[in-house]
């Protein structure tokens, strides 16, 4: 798809990969962010895609940024829209109506780690290791890091991980809930597509469920409750309901066979 972010389709599967592919480190550069914001936009449009791996290769998710742009940001009006599109492109990924996951093996630093969680889930491989480490440049994470750290393990947790800008192996981030799963290095792809194509053989509700859950986040419970209900009628009118419950009826929970239409 482009020079450093290919998007591959498996429509058998329905399953896609968005493959970072800039080595050594695979650092995010303005181009490799312009790239990822392209692949998630094209992925949102595409109805018989149900599910996404992120993957940087067996070696390295991803680094951080590419430090070396930084010096041309000369102000902080600069800095501000260099932040900006780092937000934009990882937004488009956390709002795609797919189920996404980070397959994590080796780094996932800085903007690494900002990537990787903003997807739905994050696989590691046992050497995988996640940090924040801007404040050690003498900066602050600019894609995300202060923020959906804090949701994922607590604030005291994401505080101590950003104020010290160490790094978190894939034992304690399973710990501290930043994970889902740890898997053998060479297991970890392969066990997120496995997961990616359950899920991409779900019903229509899983894109509901996500999309109330992420947009009822920041609203209050009687808010939110209400998002809830809409998103529970638009699955009345959906023929993976009909084919669910009839299911349901006929054979038992757990074995229809859903069209996610």
């Amino acid at each position: 798809m482009g020079e450093f972010v290919n998007l591959e389709i498996d429509s058998d599967s329905g399953v896609a990969t968005i493959r970072l592919e800039r080595p050594p480190m695979n650092a995010i550069s303005m181009q490799l962010t312009s790239e990822l914001h392209g692949a998630a936009e094209e992925l949102s449009k595409n109805q018989n895609i149900g599910a996404v791996v992120v993957w940087g290769g067996p070696k390295i998710f991803a680094a951080g940024a590419d430090i070396k742009e930084f010096p041309a940001l000369q102000n902080k009006k600069e800095a501000v829209e260099f932040s900006t599109l780092l937000h934009n492109a990882l937004l488009a990924l956390e709002n795609l109506p797919q189920i996404t996951i980070s397959a994590v093996n080796g780094y996932a630093l800085g903007g690494g780690c900002e990537l990787a969680m903003a997807t739905d889930f994050r696989f590691a491989g046992e050497s995988a290791v996640f940090g924040q480490p801007e404040v050690l440049l003498g900066i602050l994470p600019g894609a995300g890091g202060t923020q959906r750290l804090m949701r994922l393990v607590g604030i005291t947790k994401a505080k101590e991980i950003n104020y010290s800008g160490r790094q978190v192996t894939a034992e304690e981030a399973l710990e501290l809930g930043l994970v889902s799963a740890v898997y053998a290095d060479d297991d970890c792809y392969p066990q997120a597509l496995a997961a990616a194509k359950e899920y991409a053989n779900g019903p229509k509700s899983l894109q509901f469920i996500k999309r109330v859950m992420m947009d009822g986040l920041s609203l209050p419970l009687d808010e939110a409750v209400k998002l809830e209900a809409e998103a529970f009628g638009d699955c009345f009118e959906t023929d993976d309901r009909l084919i669910g419950v009839q299911s349901f009826l006929d054979h038992g929970p757990g074995k229809a066979s859903f069209t996610r239409k």
